[in-house]
């Protein structure tokens, strides 16, 4: 009688409530891989591409194996997959698991930079010009999912990138999906909206991220599809769209949308660094504010985004004048 009549787990919000941690599934025998070969058109570094899809070392949906593989576990429309993503000699090999498997290989060309045009960049800068010539390989990615770029980057708001980091391995590996197929060890699939909706106040609390960016994320995951729906858009229109929700801000948007989209336009404002970094590269001016920046970018109007990504990728970065910041730990308050 007493499992007949259990306690519910409730319906939670970040003051509370409880909610119980998803199974963890043992992994079973992987089916065969579904498979696709594409054929670049045009140099292509798997690293650089799909770089700014891993949130730290640790990240559990991103994984690189000795063997040159990349493997990315995503929550799609249709259900969870796992895609591995390996050169050959006809070109990139994909190969799928799980329910998403057909829809991460439908869109394989456009994840590895198939709707970016590097041409379109007119180089005004001689560090840009022989970046550029040392890296033919850079493309822009565009996932077309929305949510497993807005959440991290609403985990890394006014942290230490650590920090953010942290919070992420811990919540995904905690409340997420194993991720389907033979990927490598502890890769997980992220939470599903509903899943983030249940996370109680004091796992969050214990992941390290204050009730602010705790209840963006909900606020957030409430309005999921939505969202989603933003992937369609054009990425002006899709930032906008993410900013009518409270806690999403231009610098969130904008960290969105060059993964979701592609979107070779969007730079990233109100950075702590950025603006210092694009002025000291383009202008030996490392107090430069957000002004400075957008007025340096401006003759790469319509390629900001990819001059940005070629500075970082320079490695030319102003020294740094006093101490990494300290990183903080709410979880021991």
């Amino acid at each position: 009688m007493a499992g007949r009549f259990a306690p519910r787990p409730t319906r939670t919000s970040v003051r509370g409530g409880q909610a119980a941690v998803p199974a963890r599934v043992p992994r079973q025998a992987p089916d065969a891989p579904r498979a696709r070969t594409y054929v670049p058109d045009g140099p292509l570094d798997l690293g650089l591409v799909l770089g700014p899809l891993r949130r730290g070392a640790g990240d559990p949906t991103f994984r690189t194996t000795p063997d040159g593989a990349a493997w990315r576990a995503s929550l799609t429309p249709v259900g969870p997959g796992t895609l591995r993503v390996t050169r050959s000699d006809d070109g990139v090999r994909g190969e799928a698991w799980g329910p998403g498997a057909d829809w991460l290989l439908d869109r394989l060309p456009e994840l590895l930079g198939a709707a970016d045009d590097p041409s379109a960049f007119v180089p005004r800068h001689r560090l840009l010009a022989f970046t550029r010539h040392r890296l033919p390989g850079l493309r822009l990615l565009r996932t077309g999912l929305v949510l497993e770029s807005l959440i991290p980057s609403i985990l890394e708001q006014k942290v230490t990138t650590g920090e953010a980091y942290r919070a992420w391995r811990l919540l995904v590996r905690t409340y997420g999906m194993p991720a389907p197929g033979p990927a490598p060890e502890r890769m997980a699939v992220m939470p599903a909206p509903r899943t983030w909706a249940l996370i109680p106040s004091w796992e969050w609390h214990r992941a390290g991220v204050d009730d602010k960016r705790a209840s963006t994320v909900l606020r957030a995951v409430r309005v999921a599809a939505r969202l989603e729906e933003a992937a369609g858009m054009p990425p002006e229109e899709a930032r906008a769209r993410l900013e009518l929700v409270s806690g999403i801000g231009p610098w969130t948007s904008a960290e969105t949308v060059q993964r979701s989209h592609g979107a070779a336009d969007s730079v990233t404002t109100g950075d702590l660094h950025l603006p210092g970094i694009v002025g000291w590269a383009l202008a030996g001016d490392r107090d430069a504010d957000d002004s400075v920046m957008l007025s340096l970018l401006e003759p790469y109007t319509g390629q900001r985004h990819r001059a940005v990504r070629l500075i970082l990728l320079s490695g030319r970065t102003p020294a740094r004048r006093a101490p990494r910041m300290p990183h903080g730990d709410i979880a021991r308050l």
